[in-house]
């Protein structure tokens, strides 16, 4: 089969991170000494806008990237990974604002951070799979994936991702025909590009019988 023939999947599960964008609620600061000097009679002070947390920055992060607002997403994204570098979500959310604009090294760079903070990131690891398989870094593709599987196991686009990654680029047939199987489990359907794939590489492990002269 032709490489050009497939392509991996990108999962759509890569910005659904609210859960893990909140930090822990910081504790108050001690108070401060008061100035005890007579301020200057001035003007009332206009309010000032109240401060928004974490988790609503992200939120609204999100919803600038669904609107293709891909600038104001990247600032709200950038300044919580700035301000809170322990949140793995605005990490990824970077890695993939960085992957979609074609900048492989930094993607992984963001990536790799992010699952630095949080090392259950199924979704950052299938991301390292996927730009790592771009980079034709194939074993550490193959790490990635199996990393990101072992978090959680019944991904099925991680699981195509590796069957895809044993058939065209590693040469693993029996590999790639387990994955293949197991996506088509998960799934519950037949999909027809699968089940070609599938078909193909059955007739290539199939046994060929000899006949025995005497």
């Amino acid at each position: 089969m032709k490489a050009s023939s497939k392509r991996l999947l990108l999962t759509a599960l890569a910005l659904s991170l609210a859960a893990c964008a909140a930090p822990k609620r910081r504790e108050p600061l001690p108070d401060r000494p008061v100035d005890q000097t007579p301020a200057a009679p001035t003007q009332a002070a206009a309010p000032a806008a109240p401060v928004k947390d974490p988790q609503t920055r992200f939120d609204e992060a999100l919803a600038a990237y669904k609107a293709k607002d891909f600038k104001l997403a990247r600032e709200g994204f950038a300044a919580l990974a700035k301000e809170h570098p322990e949140l793995s979500g605005p990490l990824t959310n970077l890695g993939i604002l960085d992957a979609k604009a074609n900048n492989r090294p930094a993607a992984i760079a963001q990536f790799a951070r992010a699952v630095a903070a949080n090392p259950d990131n199924a979704i950052a690891y299938n991301w390292l799979g996927i730009l790592y398989r771009e980079a034709r870094d194939y074993p550490r593709a193959e790490q990635a994936y199996l990393r990101s599987l072992a978090i959680k196991p019944s991904e099925p686009a991680v699981v195509l991702n590796l069957g895809i990654l044993y058939d065209v680029y590693l040469k693993r047939p029996a590999q790639a025909l387990e994955r293949y199987r197991e996506y088509q489990q998960l799934t519950g359907s037949k999909e027809l590009k699968v089940t070609a794939w599938i078909k193909a590489l059955e007739a290539t492990q199939a046994p060929v019988s000899a006949e025995v002269k005497s």
